[in-house]
């Protein structure tokens, strides 16, 4: 370790970041361990070997180890290897003497963060440290986010912000233990079939059967009475073979009726006396099969005037019509946008790659967007533009043209403010979002306003207003 004093720097605030030095030779070790505590302010602890390391790593979290790759019982490298294989969230930093730089680079290739030759220069190593460490506090902050997708803002594998989605979750806890027919309405690619799911996994304790799904606009009547109640052998020219019908096949279940708008008239009448009977016969066979069936209907279409135009019984609407549920349409729930971007940009990333970022002025579209196809034409967009961002940035210019029209004005999406037009907390999200990327863009050009503009796609001008909006010390990313 070289003797030049420690460089003054100011002391991070976050008190549950640790730092663990491994590291077999004494007085580096103990000197390695001052110079962070002195430096940092964080707590500091050692380990004499790899093994130690390793069973220290596993009894706590710490966000950074700095290690030698040459020690007794479990080398650095081997220490690298245990962590990526148990996935301990951890940076490493190795430090090897200079004849040792081709390990160094190899233990980069392992998982390594970054590398340091000894002796280690102390203020190259403090700057190194409080980089590694930002980087990490960035990487659990999106863990953490991942967390809340799947707890706070997820039911039933669905994902929703939404005080409405919320009702629709509340509804649906409700009605878990019970066998009720159970309506669903909304619009096309709402995620009707999601929501089905949802109550068939949230009736999991009670219904041990399948989920059986069949799209009844998909199919002709006589496919439809097949499909639905099975037929036997030799019942119709072709069935060479009994075929158990989706009743059947969901018996102790679920069974889901997609469209059933689109049910001809003819079908409803059998449909109706299976929901009031429980039983029902194949195709060509005169055994009555009785069935435990919750049956969950859905429909894009007016129900009302469906009945009203003498389409669709109404005594078969209102056996389904038992529990009704809405989903209401994204336009309707803006709030749930930049969380289902970032599950569907998790979803659709390029394997090996991280997924991508959609830049601000991207998130300013999506969140403009009426979504006429509603969840499934959002996911399809940022398919779309997960494929070809080969960047890692999702842009305006990556999204479909349905959802970012091209315009023949000069005026930038970010040089008008659209906030002033959203409700506060969407207000709030968006501010965040520029500020971050903003952020991440000054740091990725050491606060170059110019290559900045460049890279986000932003006027110079419109880069100083933000930074002087937010507040953004542009000369601290010169340091870097």
């Amino acid at each position: 370790m070289a003797n030049s004093a420690p460089v003054a720097l100011p002391v991070p605030t976050d008190l549950s970041q640790r730092i663990l030095v491994v590291e077999d030779l004494e007085d580096q070790r103990t000197s390695l361990q001052e110079l962070l505590q002195l430096s940092l302010g964080l707590e500091v602890d050692t380990a004499e070997d790899g093994a130690k390391g390793l069973e220290m790593l596993r009894a706590r979290p710490y966000s950074i180890v700095i290690t030698d790759l040459r020690m007794p019982k479990v080398s650095g490298m081997k220490l690298i290897e245990t962590v990526q294989a148990e996935k301990i969230p951890v940076t490493v930093i190795v430090t090897t003497g200079h004849g040792s730089i081709k390990d160094a680079v190899e233990a980069m290739r392992q998982g390594a963060h970054d590398f340091l030759t000894k002796p280690a220069d102390p203020q190259h190593m403090i700057l190194l440290v409080k980089r590694a460490l930002r980087e990490r506090s960035l990487q659990d902050e999106v863990t953490a986010l991942r967390n809340q997708l799947q707890g706070r803002h997820a039911f039933q594998n669905v994902l929703s912000k939404s005080p409405r989605m919320h009702d629709v979750f509340e509804l649906v806890g409700q009605i878990s233990d019970t066998v009720s027919t159970v309506l669903i309405r909304g619009e096309t690619g709402t995620g009707k079939e999601q929501i089905a799911r949802a109550i068939h996994q949230a009736s999991s304790a009670h219904r041990t059967g399948s989920f059986i799904a069949v799209n009844c606009g998909a199919l002709n009547e006589n496919l439809l009475e097949s499909e639905l109640f099975g037929h036997e052998k030799g019942s119709y020219t072709g069935a060479d073979r009994k075929r158990v019908g989706r009743f059947e096949l969901a018996h102790g279940g679920t069974l889901f009726l997609d469209e059933i708008g689109d049910v001809p008239m003819s079908m409803q009448i059998k449909l109706l006396r299976v929901l009031q009977e429980r039983r029902f016969e194949r195709v060509g066979g005169g055994d009555p099969i009785e069935i435990d069936v919750r049956v969950i209907a859905a429909t894009h279409q007016d129900m009302e005037k469906l009945v009203k135009d003498g389409k669709f019984r109404e005594d078969l609407y209102y056996r389904l019509n038992v529990v009704r549920i809405d989903i209401p349409p994204l336009r309707e729930r803006l709030e749930d946008i930049p969380l289902l971007v970032s599950h569907f940009c998790q979803k659709f990333a390029r394997p090996g790659h991280k997924p991508p970022v959609v830049s601000p002025e991207a998130m300013e579209l999506l969140l403009k967007c009426p979504w006429p196809g509603n969840v499934r034409q959002l996911e399809n967009a940022i398919e779309r533009a997960s494929v070809t961002a080969r960047d890692g940035i999702i842009g305006p210019e990556k999204l479909p043209i349905d959802v970012a029209p091209k315009s023949d004005g000069k005026v930038h999406p970010f040089q008008v403010d659209l906030t002033r037009h959203l409700p506060d907390q969407l207000a709030e999200m968006i501010a965040e979002f520029e500020k971050r990327y903003l952020r991440k863009a000054l740091k990725r050009t050491r606060g170059h306003v110019g290559k900045c503009a460049e890279i986000s796609g932003l006027s110079r001008r419109s880069i100083t207003d933000k930074i002087s909006q937010y507040d953004i010390k542009k000369d601290d990313f010169k340091k870097e």
